[in-house]
C-alpha cells in the first residue's frame, strides 16, 4: 500500500505519524501544512495569503492547496506513493485527488483516521504553541478549527468508509504506540 491519507482533528498527530510511517514505507510524506508554514517562513507571496487565512482560523482555499498538491504530486518521488497529510480535506477536494489519481492511472490504496479526545487535542496544541510558538494556535483559533473540522472535514470518514479504504487508529497515548496501532493497519512491520 503506497498511496494513503492520513487524517485527524488537527492536533490528532498527524504530522508526527506521517512522516514515521513515510519513511518505514520509503514514500514522501506530504503536508499541506508544512508546505504552507515553509512559504509563510520565507514570507513568499503564497506565505503572505496563508498566514492572513490561517492567523483567522480558517482553511486555506481549495484553489490554492488543489494547486499545490497537484504540482507536489508531479515530482519523482510521489510517482510510486505518497502519504498525504492535511490534504484532502473537503469533500470538493477529494474529487480533485480522485481526478489527480485517475489522470495518472492511480486511486488510493488507504485513508487513516487518527481519532482523538477533543479536550486532550485542544492541550496538546497548546503546548505545541508554546514550545513551536506558533502565533494561530490560541484557545479560540483551535476550537474554531476543530468545529471546522468537524463540519468539513469529518464527513469525509464516511465518504471513505463507503469505498471500503477508511481505517481508523486511535490516536490516543504515546507516540510510539499510536505507530504500532498504524503499522498494524497496514500489515507492515515498524523499522
Amino acid at each position: 500500500m503506497t498511496r494513503l491519507i492520513i487524517f485527524g482533528a488537527p492536533g490528532a498527530g498527524k504530522g508526527t505519524q506521517a512522516v514515521r510511517i513515510a519513511q518505514s514505507l520509503g514514500i514522501p510524506a506530504i503536508s499541506t501544512g508544512d508546505i504552507f508554514r515553509d512559504n509563510i517562513k520565507n514570507e513568499t507571496p503564497l506565505g503572505v495569503q496563508v498566514k492572513e487565512i490561517l492567523a483567522s482560523g480558517a482553511y486555506v482555499p481549495d484553489e490554492v492547496t488543489n494547486a499545490i498538491v497537484r504540482d507536489r504530486l508531479d515530482r519523482a518521488d510521489a510517482v510510486d506513493g505518497f502519504l498525504l497529510d492535511g490534504y484532502p480535506r473537503t469533500q470538493a477536494q477529494v474529487a480533485e485527488l480522485d481526478e489527480m489519481l485517475a489522470a495518472r492511472g492511480r486511486s488510493l490504496d488507504l485513508v487513516l483516521e487518527l481519532t482523538v479526545d477533543t479536550d486532550e487535542v485542544v492541550q496538546r496544541l497548546l503546548r505545541r504553541a508554546e514550545i513551536d510558538g506558533r502565533a494561530d494556535d490560541t484557545e479560540d483559533v483551535i476550537r474554531h478549527r476543530l468545529k471546522i473540522y468537524d463540519e468539513e472535514t469529518a464527513p469525509l470518514a464516511a465518504l471513505y468508509h463507503e469505498r471500503g479504504l477508511l481505517r481508523q487508529v486511535d490516536g490516543m497515548g504515546e507516540m510510539n504506540e499510536v505507530t504500532q496501532r498504524l503499522h498494524a493497519v497496514l500489515g507492515t512491520p515498524q523499522s
